[in-house]
């Protein structure tokens, strides 16, 4: 669902997105928890990725440059993000496009 649709999503709701993954972050003070960032034409998606996930599905959440996730869409007040339920390496649909994303693990 582009990030347009996304916006005015209920809290709660079963969701997803897809988009070449702009940022991954992973702050000590997180727990574990990583943050990405997804954007399509219209913006930007906001992805939590719990540590239980993490371990999971490790490879798709660190070596994917387009990815398609699964989950709960959760927005209070001006804050809104996707909490991960499934992750979807899409980047062969890419084909010889290059993306990079600013890692900071």
């Amino acid at each position: 669902m582009p990030a347009s649709t996304l916006r005015i999503y209920r809290d709660g709701r079963l969701a997803r997105g897809c988009g070449p993954v702009t940022v991954r972050q992973r702050p000590g003070t997180a727990k574990g928890v990583m943050f990405v960032t997804l954007e399509d034409e219209i913006g930007n998606v906001n992805v939590i990725v719990w540590p239980s996930l993490l371990e999971k599905q490790r490879k798709e959440t660190l070596g994917t440059s387009l990815l398609a996730v699964y989950g709960t869409w959760q927005c209070q007040g001006d804050v809104r993000h996707l909490v991960a339920q499934r992750l979807v390496n899409m980047s062969h649909l890419l084909g010889g496009l290059i993306t990079a994303s600013r890692d900071f693990c």
